[in-house]
């Protein structure tokens, strides 16, 4: 398990060709190998302006080398103020190639997912930048309402985008855990990205599955809700979802927006299913 950076309690960024606009921002970290696997194969990245959590797979000592491959190599993006989508595709390509030159740690095959945010400009104004490969998330509580940012890459989720099972028979298939995309196994790394407006008093959680297994989007929504900082709220969900069982290794990060610069050209976001039509996919 790798992590790099693990909380701010303020931490302001600066925009360019905008003088006096900032972005503040406080974030916390938490990762525990849970109660039922020997090691932690998650690895985290919490330092602006980009914040990651990756989950390895392969088993033992493989997936912890390749979730820490992708952190450390997404961690090399920390000299910048804001990064573009081509910067995380680079990354993730850099981290495959770190994969395959791990003889006798990945000679059986060894993967990753990866989910995150990263600031980035479009045209002059700062937005988040949503990445996601697999099955870990990223969502935003914003106004009360809770919103997964993310797509998951598995079966399950394309069996709901058809239609063929129901989000209550989704919880328990027995291919949950099978996913259809991720970093690794000498494969072309291919990251859904989005942008997403930059609003104050949002909060913003990273995770992976060991969360989602533990606690429900309205579980989420009530943590996430009551939790008086980032800090307070992570520990609150990782407690939660050791508390819930702890299945599997569990990862948060939890980012607040304690400030924004005024940014006339976004309309803020309302309610809805229709994310993707109104943030739109970025391509790298």
């Amino acid at each position: 398990m790798t992590q790099i950076g693990r909380s701010s309690r303020r931490h302001d960024i600066v925009v360019p060709e905008r003088e006096g606009a900032r972005i503040t921002l406080s974030w916390s970290a938490a990762s525990d190998r849970g109660h039922r696997r020997a090691v932690n194969e998650d690895s985290v990245l919490a330092r602006a302006p980009i914040f990651a959590v990756a989950d390895g797979m392969g088993g033992h000592e493989a997936g912890d080398f390749a979730s820490s491959a992708v952190i450390k190599r997404l961690s090399e993006q920390l000299g910048r103020r804001f990064i573009d989508p081509p910067e995380i595709s680079d990354a993730l390509r850099a981290a495959v190639g770190d994969m395959s030159e791990g003889v006798g740690v990945t000679d059986l095959g060894t993967g990753t997912t990866v989910t995150g945010i990263a600031l980035t400009l479009r045209d002059g104004e700062p937005y988040w930048l949503v990445f996601n490969i697999g099955d870990s998330r990223v969502y935003q509580l914003e106004s009360g309402v809770l919103e997964q940012l993310t797509v998951d890459h598995s079966i399950v989720q394309q069996l709901l985008d058809r239609g063929l099972i129901t989000p209550a028979e989704a919880e328990v298939h027995p291919h949950a855990n099978v996913i259809t995309r991720a970093v690794g196994f000498n494969e072309d790394p291919v990251p859904d990205f989005w942008l997403i407006p930059i609003v104050a008093g949002s909060r913003l959680l990273v995770c992976s599955d060991g969360l989602t297994k533990e606690l429900t989007e309205h579980g989420i929504r009530h943590f996430l809700s009551i939790g008086t900082s980032a800090a307070d709220t992570s520990r609150r969900l990782m407690d939660a979802a050791l508390g819930n069982g702890g299945r599997d290794n569990v990862s948060v990060v939890v980012v607040d927006v304690l400030g924004t610069p005024e940014l006339a050209s976004v309309k803020p976001r309302t309610g809805g299913d229709d994310r993707h039509a109104r943030t739109g996919p970025v391509t790298a």
